[in-house]
């Protein structure tokens, strides 16, 4: 492949990458909004975000089943986005609960193995995927980033554009005629073109054969359960414990946070919301660097420990300190990627080579799945239950997934011991 096509296909990656968390972020995030502005309860919009683990527990076996062993996964992926942005569509058009959260749900099945799919094609076209991966990777939080900007800037409103300077970065709310995009089925509609696009566009990628075609493939091999004998050294039991719960204070984050910075009076609640994507790009450039310095334990509790001050910076924060609440945003590159990033390498070099696949698709199956799902539900009782005529008392929200967050670090500190450089290669 010579220069000029390798870059071309780099851009095509990128297009794929950006469109792909595009995707999803623009309408995950205001979802809270919509909902609320339905009246759906706070209960059916934990249910709602917890579909998302429902998704991401269904994904291994279409990907397993279908896309690694009989069709190509760009074909797989076109067929998906297609599908998935007909549900997200369809979704959009259901004012009440029973008929858009079965749409939610379709899309998600449809949307979630694509996550894998992607990142199957970008590692299989690139010439050096340790080298060339990443930076097309940061594409993908650039289109998060893009999504958010793009729902929550106050040039955009529901009736069109507005010619004035968008508030980026918060500030003063708005005029009160003012909706904004989050409130609005727009971000659904937006992501469900989004979808049908990069649908299309797939159909366009390199192609990427199926990996097992002609192979037998066990349901245990799917959901990675070849892992649960390293699950037998306490260490790796305990990280895989805390990941699952640590996944039910992250449910808060996502669920909560866009509904919360508004209640505090922050216009632009979508874009502030990216600055967490944009902090979590500056804090993925320092893990190789601390991971050598301090290893892999001290990695994760700094991560914790950032999670426990997120929430107590968000439950003590007013709508007169703005500050706690942007910085309560900005930590989560550290709270995000010194826990889950980290503790993907920490399985990778605690693995022996024959079952270091799994272990990744069993802790994805674990965290993303599982722990999604509980936190999803566990979030929204939470805050029902601390809901009175409409008003959310948030101090007493954000404790909770500030005590879990802190009852796990400690969990974490006495029983982990770093044993990951005695894998066998």
């Amino acid at each position: 492949m010579n220069a000029p096509s390798a870059n071309h296909g780099k851009a095509r990656l990128c297009i794929l990458m950006f469109l792909q968390f595009f995707i999803w972020g623009v309408w995950y995030v205001p979802m809270w909004k919509y909902l609320s502005g339905l009246g759906i309860d706070s209960l059916q919009i934990g249910t709602a975000y917890a579909a998302t683990g429902l998704g991401a527990m269904i994904s291994p076996f279409l990907v397993g089943l279908v896309a690694d062993r009989f069709f190509p996964s760009q074909m797989v992926l076109g067929v998906l986005h297609l599908a998935g942005g007909l549900f997200l569509y369809l979704a959009a058009g259901s004012s009440d609960w029973s008929h858009f959260y079965p749409f939610l749900v379709l899309h998600l099945i449809c949307y979630m193995p694509t996550l894998a799919m992607a990142n199957s094609v970008l590692f299989q076209t690139v010439q050096d995927a340790q080298r060339d991966a990443p930076p097309i990777r940061t594409l993908g939080t650039i289109g998060w980033i893009f999504s958010g900007l793009l729902v929550g800037s106050s040039f955009l409103t529901p009736e069109g554009l507005q010619l004035r300077v968008p508030e980026l970065l918060g500030g003063t709310k708005p005029p009160e005629s003012w909706v904004g995009l989050g409130f609005t089925k727009t971000p659904l509609h937006l992501g469900a073109l989004a979808s049908l696009i990069l649908g299309l566009y797939s159909f366009t990628l390199p192609n990427t054969p199926p990996k097992l075609k002609g192979q037998q493939v066990a349901i245990g091999d799917i959901l990675g359960l070849k892992a649960l004998a390293l699950m037998k050294d306490r260490s790796f039991a305990v990280f895989i414990i805390c990941s699952l719960l640590l996944c039910i204070p992250l449910s808060f984050y996502f669920q909560l946070t866009n509904g919360f910075l508004d209640a505090m009076g922050v216009a632009n609640t979508e874009g502030v919301m990216t600055l967490g994507q944009v902090s979590e790009i500056l804090f993925l450039l320092s893990i190789p660097f601390l991971f050598r310095k301090i290893g892999v334990k001290w990695m994760l509790l700094i991560g914790m420990g950032f999670w426990v001050l997120r929430y107590l910076l968000f439950a003590t924060a007013t709508p007169s300190l703005h500050a706690l609440l942007f910085l309560g945003v900005i930590v989560h590159g550290i709270c995000y990627d010194f826990f889950f990033f980290t503790g993907q390498l920490y399985v990778d070099r605690r693995a022996p080579a024959d079952v270091r696949s799994s272990a990744q698709g069993f802790i994805a199956f674990v965290t993303l799945g599982v722990g999604m799902f509980l936190g999803g539900i566990l979030a929204g009782k939470w805050s029902g239950r601390h809901t009175l005529d409409g008003v959310m008392n948030w101090p007493a929200i954000w404790q909770f997934p500030a005590l879990l967050s802190a009852g796990v670090l400690i969990l974490f500190f006495v029983f982990f011991q770093d044993r990951s450089t005695e894998k066998t290669s």
